[in-house]
């Protein structure tokens, strides 16, 4: 499935893109290296590819901007690769629409298997499911399409994904670790803070009135639950 997507690396410095597309062309990827943000937005609107993996300090445009901009014309996934690993600076990248983030140094196997997930996810690896709904929310398992009021609303592969188990698992309490395994994977299970950001995300596309939940709701402490019923919920 994922053999022959198109990767797009954005990073200053050369032993990194060098790095890179060598075992990222290896592992079967076609890749394309530039060096600033200004490259890295010019190429996208051209080749649009199947996954981006940006540094977030760069000369010019920075890693940051080229995220918001991307998440603006697209839900491809992103990657954010910095040196940079304090939890506010990832807190605004994922806020900014990035889908993961690594911290350098790496290790070459970790990152081709978040590639691997990110691009299962955007492919849509899960069969046919059923169409539901919730008041004037409507999601569309097979299609992997969501509406509100009849109206189209965007979200990222992985936004996208935590909706889903959300919602098969509605009525219940699923824990910040459940969710974090099932929509991350197990490395993720201590990453409170990626949670956070995706359930804030969700609730400013989906709720009427993001401070009082309807349907994603918090148990304090604990996690969070999806309720078909709409009740109002002020956040905590």
């Amino acid at each position: 499935m994922t053999q022959g997507a198109r990767i797009l690396v954005v990073d200053d410095e050369p032993q990194i893109r060098h790095s890179l597309q060598v075992n990222l062309e290896r592992s079967g990827y076609a890749v394309e290296t530039v060096e600033t943000g200004e490259e890295a937005l010019s190429s996208f609107g051209n080749r649009r590819p199947d996954v981006v993996i940006v540094d977030l300090i760069m000369p010019g445009i920075g890693g940051a901007e080229v995220v918001r901009r991307v998440r603006e014309a697209s839900t491809v996934p992103i990657i954010v690769l910095s040196a940079i690993g304090e939890e506010p600076r990832k807190v605004e990248a994922l806020e900014l629409g990035a889908d993961d983030y690594i911290t350098k140094p790496f290790g070459m196997d970790e990152l081709l298997a978040r590639i691997r997930s990110l691009l299962r996810r955007a492919a849509g690896a899960h069969g046919p499911q059923p169409v539901f709904t919730a008041g004037d929310l409507c999601v569309n398992f097979d299609r992997r399409e969501v509406t509100l009021h009849q109206k189209p609303v965007k979200l990222t592969p992985t936004e996208y994904d935590l909706l889903k188990y959300l919602i098969e698992h509605a009525g219940k309490v699923l824990t910040h670790r459940m969710l974090l395994q099932a929509v991350w994977g197990e490395a993720y299970a201590d990453q409170a803070q990626y949670l956070r950001v995706f359930i804030g995300q969700l609730r400013k596309k989906l709720e009427p009135h993001p401070t009082r939940p309807r349907f994603i709701l918090t148990d304090p402490g604990v996690g969070y639950r999806f309720s078909v019923e709409g009740e109002d919920q002020p956040v905590t």
